[in-house]
């Protein structure tokens, strides 16, 4: 029979004590996901649920922005972030120089989740001082929330278009960290403007396209700058500008 020497013991007992830490934290992140996933697949579905109904016409494109605005309120940024494997979806991330690097997560199957969703969501990464550039939407609804870092968020009511130009009026200015949300319809807060004043920042965003019953209508963003001709009752004549001259000057 093997005697065990003070030292064999010791590391035999630190051992044992190192595989019974490690089976506790992943009993308890099992445990989280089998806590979490349900909740959080609620809340997509509840998602879902109101943009099949602006969609079908059942609900405007300003009462879409209320409801999923009230569901934003609702849930956790961390049990979000678990969902869709943030860390995993950002590891060795490679930022761009301009502008935000577009990443796409992926839902695991939970019941009660659908397979097939009529939104689309996509994570942006920006390092600091880098933007979301300043630009309009055509024919869709669009929701943002802060997932990690901060950013000075601008928001602008859509009021006239030209070829060449839009009038628009500044609604929010504020800066928003994690939990901070906001939406986007053709109707309300059309142009929108994140600048990054942390290091590093991540927004989740959920778009549904073709609100808009006409095929004639295009569906896409339009670029403009913001820093335009001011106007009476604090209305701004703002120039459309390219994609890349949005990004060379904002980005």
């Amino acid at each position: 029979m093997h005697e065990f020497t003070r030292r064999e013991f010791t590391q035999e007992t630190l051992g044992s004590l190192l595989a019974f830490s490690l089976l506790q934290t992943v009993f308890a992140r099992d445990a989280f996901s089998r806590e979490v996933q349900p909740l959080t697949a609620a809340w997509l579905a509840e998602v879902n649920e109101i943009s099949e109904s602006l969609r079908g016409k059942k609900l405007t494109q300003v009462e879409w922005q209320t409801q999923v605005e009230k569901l934003l309120d609702q849930v956790s940024v961390t049990e979000l972030m678990k969902f869709i494997d943030f860390e995993k979806l950002t590891r060795g991330v490679k930022f761009k120089e301009q502008g935000e690097l577009s990443l796409r997560p992926q839902f695991p199957e939970v019941e009660g989740l659908p397979t097939e969703l009529v939104y689309g969501t996509q994570l942006f990464a920006l390092q600091k001082d880098r933007s979301v550039v300043p630009h309009g939407h055509m024919n869709m609804a669009t929701a943002f929330i802060v997932l990690q870092g901060e950013f000075h968020g601008r928001h602008f009511d859509r009021l006239e278009d030209a070829p060449e130009s839009m009038v628009i009026r500044p609604t929010i200015d504020k800066t928003f960290g994690p939990g901070g949300h906001s939406s986007i319809s053709d109707d309300k807060d059309n142009v929108h403007w994140f600048k990054t004043i942390s290091e590093t920042g991540h927004i989740f965003n959920i778009h549904v396209y073709h609100v808009v019953r006409s095929k004639d209508v295009p569906t896409g963003r339009v670029y403009i700058d913001p820093e335009g001709q001011s106007l009476s009752q604090g209305r701004i004549l703002a120039k459309k500008i390219s994609y890349e001259q949005a990004y060379k000057k904002y980005g």
